[in-house]
């Protein structure tokens, strides 16, 4: 069971990724659309709207205790076959459209092991940002998104999860 400070953890770079996404001082408001775990990797997908209007799709991707995941810039098939990116990603079904770039609320680092360019986020939770322009209409969204990610720590790695569609009810926005 994570620790107490585990979970604060993961609410502090919720909190950290939603300054990021509204890019200004403007209010956001999150609304969780789904929650899901796949080997040992909880992904929490919210939708937040800004002050200002601005949508944005976050996911936050907490894997177990001392794991860490690798980050959205390096290849899908990872680097000479090792890990895979953490990415938050449009199918090409999707009604929503890409508002500006997948943003991470943190760093990836240069691995202290080969190959270097294996870019590492510190162990822990790591949250993704992508701002959308949602469909025009005052219905609920039925829509989808594609999520990747690989856990590894110093013992091995969890299998990789490829590009999982996700099923997102968005309801209607007031």
């Amino acid at each position: 069971m994570p620790s107490k400070k585990y979970f604060q953890f993961i609410l502090l770079s919720i909190a950290s990724t939603l300054v990021l996404s509204a890019c200004s001082e403007a209010k956001s408001d999150l609304l969780l659309l789904e929650t899901f775990t796949k080997n040992s990797v909880t992904v929490s997908i919210y939708l937040s709207t800004s002050q200002d209007g601005q949508d944005a799709i976050v996911a936050s991707f907490a894997p177990p205790e001392g794991f860490h995941l690798y980050s959205k810039d390096i290849p899908r098939d990872g680097v000479d076959g090792l890990g895979r990116p953490t990415l938050l990603e449009l199918t090409q079904n999707s009604r929503m459209k890409a508002a500006g770039e997948l943003m991470e609320n943190t760093s990836a680092n240069i691995p202290e092991f080969e190959p270097k360019d294996l870019l590492v986020y510190p162990a822990g939770p790591v949250t993704l940002t992508l701002p959308v322009h949602l469909p025009a209409g005052k219905d609920q969204v039925n829509d989808e998104v594609g999520i990747t990610y690989m856990a590894c720590n110093d013992q091995g790695c969890k299998p990789p999860v490829v590009n999982q569609i996700i099923t997102l009810h968005i309801p209607p926005i007031q």
